[in-house]
Order: C-alpha cells, then structure tokens, then sequence
C-alpha cells in the first residue's frame, strides 16, 4: 500500500565546512551554508552524507555537525541523517544521536571492508532501523560502498525491517526506479543519487532527487523538479541539458572537493577538503568558474540569485 513518504523533492546535501587555519570542523560556517539551503528552498536537508565527509569526522565532531545542521533547519523543512558507519555499534549510537536531535529520517549505507554476507547486511540494517523509531533510508551506492544492493534484495530487505520504508539508488541504472516501486508494490520510496540521471529518474517515478548541487545553484534542481511535477516536458529537457555538464563535473571530480571550491569562488568559503582528499586542482576550478557563471547567467532560470547562489 503506497503512503505518502517523509521526504519528498530536492533533497540538498551540505559539506561540513572546516577551518583552514585547525582543520576543526567550522560550525558557524556549517549554519551559514544549512541556513542558505533552506532559504533558497530546499525542500530537505541531509547532513553527513559522503558530500559531508562524514568518512573522515570522530564522533565527537560528528555528533556537533547533526547538532548544528538538524538545530539551524529548526523544523524548516524534513532532515534526513546519514549515519553510516563500519561498525553496526557506531551506526546505531549514530541514529540515537540523530532522533535525539530531532532527524525527520535516518539513511544507511552499507559502509564495508570485508565483504559481507546476505545475512550480514539484514542483521546489520535491521539493528541500526529497530535503535529509533525513525523511517530508514537504505543508500545503494557500489561506486562508494562496493556493496550492490539489486531491487529484489532491497524489498526482501524491507519486508523484514518495517521502518525501512526508501531507497536512495544511486547505481546509474534508472530501470532500478520503476523495479523497486513495482516489486515493492509501491510501498517503498525511490530516491536518486545519481545526478547525471536526475530528469530519467524522475520520470520514472523518484520521490525527490539527494543532491548536493543546491549548495552552489539551488534553483537549477528545483526548476526541473519543479517542471517535472507540472508535466513541462519540453523545459524539463532543457533545463537538463544546460545543467548536465555542471552535474556531470561535481560527480567526476569528487563532491566535497568541488563544492567547497565552488563555495571559495562564490565568497562563500568552506575551508578546504579533509585529508586525505584535496583540494580541486587549479584548471579544473577554472573549468568550474565557467560552469558556475553560464548557469548564474542562464536566461532558463530567472530572477534575482537567492542566499546561496552566485557571487557574494
């Protein structure tokens, strides 16, 4: 039976800004960026993902980012926490954390070394989603995880672990979308993380699209979001094809790497990506600066730049 999910639309992903002087994590940086995606629109917030870096963060800064983000949202619009981790003990004192804060949801990834069994995956998602009372996404991402969850593992995951109602696919593979909602009989919520197939996705039946793109032009996402809902299949179209190199870009050279560097470009700076990641090389931030300009500038989304988009 299909119900209407928490999460819904553009879902925008923060990087966890840190200091470039200590390397600590910049908290009031953090609630600038948080405050400017919820300003310019969103219609989630998603902490600690891998744009997030959350990879990379102890526990104790871990924990000052979801308090930081989920208090600065202030119940704006629905949040939803990664909490991923290596260890099932981690992952669960992680999504304790998240409800205590306040997290609309929680998402999970099979974050994993060895590789793990069918058994070992059910027992690791059911533990983490029975921690909180909290709707579970499930995050399928084998470029990152190494861990391909095919849609008939996914909903026999599902039939087992009650609150895990969405899927943030991010495989590529767009037949996924339809597959889970039919083999699920509509009960689970797709989700895409993959944005090069953002428009595919939605037109095949995508709750919302998890992005971290609003972070440098949030009206982009949403005017095809937006164009998708109202059938403007034509501008839909167009709307893809202008953003499509941008998007292709952030993907191909690291997430949190070109986002704080289009963050630097834009007066909105973020520090610098955490070791062992670096910072985007000079060309390729030049290539960006191109990028960011034609679109700020694009006459297919108008009207004044909002908080979080374009130059300081």
């Amino acid at each position: 039976m299909t119900s209407s999910p928490p999460l819904s639309g553009i879902i925008s992903y923060p990087v966890t800004p840190f200091s470039p002087d200590t390397g600590e994590v910049d908290l009031a940086a953090l609630r600038r960026l948080t405050g400017e995606l919820v300003d310019a629109g969103s219609h989630a917030v998603a902490p600690l993902g891998s744009t997030g870096e959350s990879a990379y963060l102890g526990e104790k800064e871990w924990d000052a980012v979801c308090e930081t983000t989920l208090a600065t949202v202030a119940g704006r619009v629905p949040t939803l926490v990664g909490v991923s981790h290596w260890s099932t003990e981690t992952t669960v004192r992680r999504a304790r954390v998240a409800a205590r804060h306040g997290a609309t949801a929680i998402m999970v990834l099979a974050q994993t070394y060895w590789q793990l069994t069918q058994d070992e995956l059910e027992r690791h998602f059911a533990t983490v989603a029975a921690a909180t009372d909290l709707p579970v996404m499930l995050y399928n991402n084998p470029g990152t995880s190494g861990v391909d969850l095919t849609p008939p593992t996914v909903v026999a995951l599902a039939a087992r672990i009650p609150n895990l109602t969405m899927v943030k696919e991010s495989s590529g593979d767009v037949a996924r979308f339809r597959a889970i909602r039919e083999l699920s009989g509509g009960s689970l919520s797709v989700y895409n993380g993959s944005n090069p197939v953002a428009l595919d996705a939605l037109r095949s039946g995508a709750a919302g699209w998890c992005t971290a793109a609003p972070c440098l032009l949030p009206r982009w996402p949403l005017a095809l979001y937006d164009a998708v809902r109202r059938g403007e299949e034509e501008r839909a179209d167009e709307l893809l094809a202008a953003q499509l190199p941008f998007l292709r870009f952030i993907v191909a050279h690291g997430l949190p790497r070109t986002i704080k560097a289009g963050l630097e470009l834009q007066g909105r700076p973020a520090g610098p990506p955490r070791p062992p990641l670096l910072p985007l090389p000079a060309e390729a931030t030049e290539e960006l600066r191109d990028l960011l300009t034609r679109l700020e500038a694009h006459p297919l989304v108008t009207g004044p730049a909002p908080a979080g988009e374009g130059p300081a």
